[in-house]
């Protein structure tokens, strides 16, 4: 039996975008593989389940409801009070010696390059053709078919360097990198993540999105094996598919984590890295809601160390990023966005979110969250004297 929560339904009323109905109702688009007539099972902010059909979904989305699509991850965070038993503590950042030369070598250069490519997609919707093309050029740009491993990591370094794609049903797969450690995954694994897809708020729409996260947390992997880091915890970068479906590539691979008992000792995310309203401070959002407060606290110390702007405290609400789903696992989990919440980009989701649409769009900006990666990549996971 569907259940529909009322005020949900109030809302949609009110907000929603009117659809042509026989657009609305159609599964026939080219190049989309999408039932806009199954099921799907969504949780919110209060906790409160819902079943849903995947139209009934999308216009919550267009309506700036936030929730989890968990119809494939119903019990993540199961195991979430062993992990609260023993939270970790992080210390103050105190590897200044070796995290600042790297951040000299961080270019705008290659998220140019790579933002041209990677825009150029009509959409990167987690169910279309051109969301899978998309995902598949990433992982050849960052492995050796377009090989910034091949040419930037020595070669005894890209045998501690691993990338694989973690399957999903849709076909858009997470990208998963990873430079191991010396020390065993006991000792904890450092996560840096940004999402991959994009949507229109009518996802057969084109939507080019910025794309910012993602070739934020590449250039920061760039710089790293150039330096020839080499970590004593393992440290990796993922790449999440389907997060604007409702967070379900990183609910996928936080719920396999939890099941073979990954001890992660932090994650942070980059989503929205590039954008300065005009007329406002350059800054740094530090999310402050749903997230781990004692790591977001490090995190504020990492801005305040390395980077050449401030921070700010800003709320996003529920499951707005990733973060969300190694939380609801009670792994500790960090959201760091490229300004206040009011005032990031108010293009998202449309054609208009593109890298040449304002000079509000900034690549300088952008490499002040490649900073924050490498910092908190090395000073997280270490680094292992040779």
């Amino acid at each position: 039996m569907r259940i529909i929560i009322p005020v949900l339904c109030a809302a949609l009323v009110a907000a929603l975008p009117a659809f042509d109905d026989q657009a609305t109702f159609s599964t026939e688009h080219d190049g989309f593989s999408l039932d806009l007539q199954e099921e799907r099972l969504l949780e919110f902010a209060n906790g409160q389940r819902s079943v849903v059909t995947e139209l009934e979904k999308i216009r919550l989305k267009a309506a700036g409801i936030k929730f989890l699509d968990i119809t494939d991850t119903p019990d993540l965070g199961k195991f979430a009070h062993l992990r609260l038993q023993s939270k970790p503590s992080f210390p103050s950042p105190n590897a200044t010696e070796i995290v600042e030369p790297i951040l000299k070598t961080l270019s705008t250069k290659g998220p140019q390059e790579n933002l041209r490519k990677f825009t150029s997609f009509r959409t990167r919707y987690y169910r279309s053709d051109t969301g899978k093309q998309s995902q598949q050029w990433l992982l050849s740009r960052i492995s050796e078919v377009m090989p910034i491993t091949a040419k930037y990591a020595s070669k005894s370094l890209q045998h501690i360097i691993s990338v694989q794609e973690f399957p999903h049903s849709w076909g858009q797969n997470t990208i998963i990198l990873r430079i191991n450690g010396s020390s065993h995954d006991e000792d904890g694994v450092v996560v840096i993540g940004a999402h991959q897809d994009s949507t229109n708020m009518w996802p057969f729409l084109p939507a080019p999105d910025d794309g910012s996260g993602s070739v934020t947390i590449l250039e920061a992997y760039r710089a790293l094996i150039a330096a020839d880091f080499r970590p004593v915890r393992p440290v990796e970068f993922h790449w999440y598919s389907a997060e604007e479906g409702g967070l379900l590539g990183s609910q996928a691979v936080a719920t396999d984590y939890e099941a073979r008992a990954v001890n992660v000792l932090a994650m942070s995310q980059f989503d929205m890295t590039a954008w300065v309203k005009r007329g406002t401070r350059e800054e740094v959002g530090i999310i402050t809601d749903f997230v781990d407060t004692d790591l977001t606290d490090f995190n504020k110390k990492l801005v305040t160390k390395y980077l050449d702007i401030p921070y700010v405290e800003t709320k996003c609400g529920y499951a707005c990023s990733d973060h969300a789903s190694w939380r609801k696992a009670s792994y500790p989990s960090v959201f760091t966005i490229e300004s206040s919440f009011e005032n990031s980009n108010k293009n998202i989701h449309s054609t208009n979110d593109r890298i040449d649409i304002s000079d509000e769009f900034s690549f300088n900006h952008m490499l002040e969250f490649s900073k924050l990666a490498v910092a908190f990549a090395v000073e997280l996971g270490s680094w292992k004297s040779l």
